[in-house]
Formats: C-alpha cells, sequence, structure tokens
C-alpha cells in the first residue's frame, strides 16, 4: 500500500514558527506535527557525532548530521546513542521530526511508500527524512508542485506514484490534523463496504461552523456535504484522513482542485463514498489557537491512556508534558496544558499554563507565560508577562518585565518594550 501526505505550502497562519521550519516539522507536544502516533524507541545512528556540554543547569548537546542542523529542534521523542570524539558511546534521549511518527503509523498497517505532496522547502523535508528512511524501512518519496494545486491536484500530480497497477486502495492524510489514527480499522471498514472511497469524520459541538458530512449512521454511506448549514443536519464533519482506490485518480484532473468540494460530492452522488467516524480527539492545528486547543485535547488523551509521559508533583496542575532534558527551578507553577521541550531552563518561581515552550527555550525568574507559543531557544526575561497568543518565533529574546498581549514575534528579534494590543513585531 502507499499513502500520500498533503504537506502543503507556505504554513502562513503559523507564522512566525514556519519561518524556520516547515510546518510539518514545527514541534506539537515536544514533537512535529507529522510524527504524532510514534512511539519511543531506541536508534542506533552511525557516524552522527555529539559534543556534550555539562552545565549546572543540566546539560546541552549538539548534533552534527547530514541535515541542517537546525531541523534538529523539530523531533519526535526517542533514544539514541551516539559516538562521543573520543569514540566512547553515550546514550541520549533525543527528537527526531513529527513526520515521522505518522509514516510509523502507516507503516505499521503495511504501507511501503509515502509520497509527500509539496510546494514549499522540499528540499528541507527530503533531506532529513532520507536520513531516516533505511532505518525506518520505508520509501519516502517529494511530489513537488510548481503552484498551489489545492487539495486533489496533488493527487493528480503523483498519479505515477499512487497508481502502480496493484489496484490496492491507498491513503490521503492531512499534515495539520492531530488524532489517534486506527488505520487497520479503517482498511477493514473501507474493504467491508465496497465503495470507492472512504473519508474519516469527527463529531463536533458547533457544525454551523464547518462542512457538514450527511451520512447513514448505520452503513456510512454519504449522502451529501452541507457547508455551514442554518439549520441541524448532523454534526460529523470532514477529518482529513482519507483510504481511497485507485479509480478515484481517474476522477481528478491536474489543476488546482478541492477534493473535499469537487471530487467527493461527486463520488456521493453515486453512492459510493463511505465514512466511518474518528474515535478519540481530532484538531486541525494550523493555527495557533487551534494549536493550543490542540495540545490540551492530545494531553488529555494520553491521560485517559494513564500515560507514564505526564508529568507529576505539588508543582504540576493538570496535564503537563515535560522533557527529561529539561530543568525545572524551585517554586514554579506549571499547568494546565503545558508542554515543555528538551534542553528548557524553566528558573524559579516561574508560572505556565496552556502554552507551549519549544527546545532550548530559557525562562527567567518570575515570569508568567499562559496561552502561547515560545519558539525554539527564545529567552523570556525575569518578571515578563507573556499572554494572549502571544508567539514567538525561533531565537526571540524578551527582556526583564516586559509584558506582551498577544504580540506576535518573527524570529532572532530582542523585545525591549512592552506589546499592549496583538501585532505582528518584524
Amino acid at each position: 500500500m502507499k499513502a500520500l501526505i498533503l504537506v502543503g505550502g507556505f504554513g502562513t497562519r503559523l507564522r512566525p514558527l514556519t519561518l524556520s521550519f516547515p510546518k510539518p516539522l514545527v514541534d506539537f507536544a515536544n514533537k512535529p506535527m507529522i510524527l504524532h502516533q510514534g512511539r519511543e524507541r531506541i536508534v542506533k545512528i552511525d557516524n552522527y557525532y555529539a559534543d556534550i556540554f555539562l552545565s549546572r543547569s543540566g546539560f546541552q548537546f549538539a548534533c552534527l548530521v547530514n541535515f541542517v542542523m537546525r531541523n534538529w529542534y523539530a523531533c519526535a521523542l526517542y533514544s539514541v546513542e551516539f559516538q562521543y570524539h573520543s569514540g566512547e558511546m553515550m546514550h541520549l534521549h533525543g527528537f527526531i521530526p513529527s513526520i515521522i511518527v505518522q509514516i510509523e503509523a502507516l507503516k505499521d498497517v503495511g504501507v511501503t511508500e509515502v509520497i509527500l505532496a509539496i510546494n514549499y522547502q522540499p528540499e528541507v523535508m527530503i533531506s532529513f527524512l532520507k536520513d531516516f528512511e533505511d532505518k525506518l524501512g520505508i520509501k519516502i518519496t517529494c511530489s513537488q508542485e510548481t503552484e498551489p494545486l489545492g487539495t486533489a491536484g496533488p493527487l493528480a500530480l503523483a498519479r505515477g506514484k499512487l497508481a502502480d497497477g496493484s489496484g490496492e486502495p491507498f491513503f490521503v492524510l492531512n499534515s495539520d490534523v492531530i488524532s489517534e489514527y486506527p488505520f487497520a480499522e479503517l482498511i477493514r471498514f473501507h474493504r467491508s463496504h465496497g465503495g470507492e472511497a472512504t473519508i474519516m469524520v469527527t463529531k463536533v459541538d458547533e457544525p454551523s461552523k464547518y462542512g457538514v458530512v450527511v451520512m447513514d449512521d448505520e452503513s456510512g454511506r454519504v449522502d451529501r456535504f452541507v457547508e455551514k448549514p442554518k439549520i441541524f443536519v448532523g454534526n460529523k464533519i470532514n477529518a482529513g484522513i482519507y483510504l481511497l482506490n485507485p479509480s478515484v485518480l481517474d476522477r481528478i484532473d491536474l489543476r488546482p482542485t478541492s477534493i473535499e468540494k469537487e471530487v467527493f460530492p461527486k463520488i456521493a452522488s453515486e453512492k459510493l463514498l463511505y465514512a466511518m467516524v474518528l474515535p478519540g480527539f481530532w484538531m486541525d492545528i494550523g493555527q495557533p489557537k487551534d494549536y493550543i486547543t490542540g495540545l490540551r485535547l492530545y494531553l488529555d488523551s494520553l491521560r485517559k491512556k494513564s500515560s507514564t509521559k505526564l508529568a507529576a508533583g505539588p508543582h504540576i496542575i493538570g496535564n503537563v508534558l515535560i522533557h527529561e532534558t529539561a530543568v525545572i527551578g524551585q517554586g514554579c507553577l506549571i499547568g494546565p496544558d503545558v508542554a515543555i521541550g528538551p534542553g528548557c531552563v524553566i528558573e524559579s518561581g516561574v508560572r505556565l499554563s496552556r502554552c507551549t515552550v519549544m527546545r532550548g527555550v530559557r525562562i527567567k525568574k518570575h515570569t508568567c507565560v499562559s496561552s502561547s507559543i515560545i519558539g525554539w531557544h527564545s529567552t523570556v526575561g525575569q518578571w515578563a508577562r507573556i499572554e494572549n497568543m502571544t508567539i514567538l518565533g525561533e531565537d526571540v529574546h524578551i527582556s526583564d518585565e516586559v509584558y506582551s498581549n498577544g504580540g506576535v514575534v518573527l524570529p532572532h528579534k530582542e523585545i525591549k518594550s512592552s506589546i499592549l494590543k496583538p501585532e505582528i513585531v518584524m
């Protein structure tokens, strides 16, 4: 079987984070978006070297790889053996890009090739993933768009890769979506109904905000789609995960096309489209507000699974994920719904809630961060207050006692005065 992941374009909704990395490589809950549903594992990477710098606050490490070093920031949790300069083997816990987790989940159900549909920074994505292709035991290729082709056009562009004559269905995934991935159940359902295409749907509380999938709850057959209905017609929406027969490719022209608005309604009208309700959580995390909401849902899912990854202690409130290399000072209060990445230093008296603190960040004494995203290797000064969907890009430095009310700060900036209302700092 094969799979196509819609990696997409510039990730403008998630800027300034996507100014440093392609969107699927942006960390989410301490691992890149596309890597979720992976599992912790031991990996030995030959000929990679690590310099270890010990300090009173813990340790930091730099990794020299065949890939641009900065992309080491975007990763999923795993354990690695590194060869130190002296030849001594050192065992560290590190991170790999989150796209790997999604690929691993596909591999587990028999997928042998993954095609990335991408039109922005393809060389970054492929350079990274090629290093892992053999280790994962799955072929990874790229289908590069020269112009944005929507959500269906990329399938036509990759027709030669997807249609291999086997007749096997193929997966299509949206890289913005985080969820539980019941791929095995999806395959069984698809083969049982005899239709041409299966989409996964998820239930929402306010269906009037979305395009609703009207379906038969018993058989799963999709009747029609209703865009932002004014009256209640159902509460299930497209979850961005599909299993399609190769014949679907014959319905798609090589042009900018919407699979949701042009292709699926046609298949539904012929009674060949079926839907399966996605169990567990689901979120499109393509913009900051939904990213924070998605973090809450993901951590809640870990709690329900009694995951040992969640932090515990008198300084923890609710669901909190702290990487084992992060250093937490005395008198901190952390949570709920917080993710702290590797190599972070949280000094004493800090208050964190509903936020993500990415790799290598230092938050100084008595600072408060809520409902915000702190990008890689940034620093927040003492007695600062960061709130209301403030987004700091990579390597941003906030001075002592600065207040940010919804500031969006581009990478490599130093902020010395308060941001009193939501604005972009260039």
